[in-house]
């Protein structure tokens, strides 16, 4: 494995001056992030599948151990507040539990066992997409629960930065971040890190965006969970409609805090109907002031509906 092996261009990495050693793990880094690049292709892929398959109401569920799997529950707790993903419909299996997520569990990544029983226990089938992360691409529970989840069903998906490995192999949609060896060599919270780091980021983002949870590069489902989020869903929504800030105030509230709604409210829609055009829709924001133009009295008149350019959108157009 790549991942392991020591590279000889660091092997004296522990004499180097500290602005030598730096720069080493910076130029390391830039190497990750092009990898992330090469990889575009096949994150591309499972993107839009991701995207068919969680249309039906599945959930994203994330699988790793170690680094990895704190990467990949690092991602799929972010994804709640800033897209308002459903968190009934996102699962994070970690190797060792939640402990795993803040210290070493021994001999957590090996319990192959264990890991086929987890995903059983949590019903995975046919509607779930499973990412599962493991720079090494062998983890024993990272392969087994993308294994059990395969034979469930589940749609998966593997991320590793070694070539042909069991992850990758057994993977629907393999996505492989060749990454190389590692300043200091198996220490793959360096480079692999931060490729899975940017991975994950890229592939969640664009489902997300496909899904219509993006709107004009905002985040439209933002969840307003303090009060910073508050203020940033005014923000959103005041540049939206352009409205004053006690009638962006006054719509939230009436919309229950939803951007999307909102929005529809203040064109001059009522809930209900707001609430029915967004359903039609898919939740895609674009198709649904499309859909409202002609009902709602105060809607803007959007002429022929211009698409968002992404399948989402596509396929909930009213046409």
């Amino acid at each position: 494995m790549e991942t392991e092996h020591p590279s000889p261009r660091y092997s004296n990495i522990d004499v180097w001056k500290p602005a030598d050693i730096l720069e080493a793990m910076v130029e390391g880094h830039f190497t990750a992030i092009a990898a992330v690049r090469a990889a575009r292709g096949s994150i591309e892929k499972a993107g839009l599948v991701i995207e068919r398959r969680l249309s039906r109401r599945g959930r994203i569920i994330y699988v790793g151990a170690g680094t990895s799997g704190r990467l990949a529950a690092q991602d799929g707790a972010e994804i709640v507040p800033t897209f308002g993903w459903p968190q009934d419909r996102l699962l994070l299996l970690m190797a060792g539990g939640k402990d795993a997520l803040l210290r070493s569990v021994e001999g957590a990544e090996d319990q192959v066992a264990q890991a086929a029983e987890l995903v059983r226990h949590h019903g995975v089938g046919a509607a779930d997409v499973i990412i599962a992360v493991a720079a090494s691409g062998t983890t024993p529970f990272t392969v087994a629960c993308l294994r059990e989840a395969k034979r469930l069903g589940a749609l998966t998906v593997g991320i590793a930065n070694n070539r042909d490995t069991p992850l990758l192999g057994e993977a629907d949609h393999p996505i492989l971040l060749d990454t190389g060896s590692e300043p200091i060599a198996g220490s793959t919270r360096m480079k692999a890190g931060t490729a899975q780091r940017a991975a994950l980021m890229l592939l969640s983002s664009l489902v997300m965006i496909l899904l219509g949870r993006v709107y004009q590069g905002l985040m439209v489902d933002v969840q307003a969970m303090n009060k910073k989020l508050v203020r940033r869903s005014e923000k959103i929504l005041s540049q939206l409609s352009g409205r004053s800030s006690e009638e962006v105030k006054q719509a939230l509230d009436r919309a229950g805090g939803s951007v999307k709604i909102a929005l529809l409210l203040l064109h001059g829609c009522e809930r209900s109907e707001a609430e029915a055009a967004l359903d039609r829709a898919g939740g895609h924001l674009r198709v649904a002031m499309g859909l409202v133009s002609k009902s709602c009295p105060d809607a803007p008149d959007l002429g022929e509906l211009h698409h968002a350019g992404t399948e989402g959108s596509r396929k909930y157009s009213p046409d």
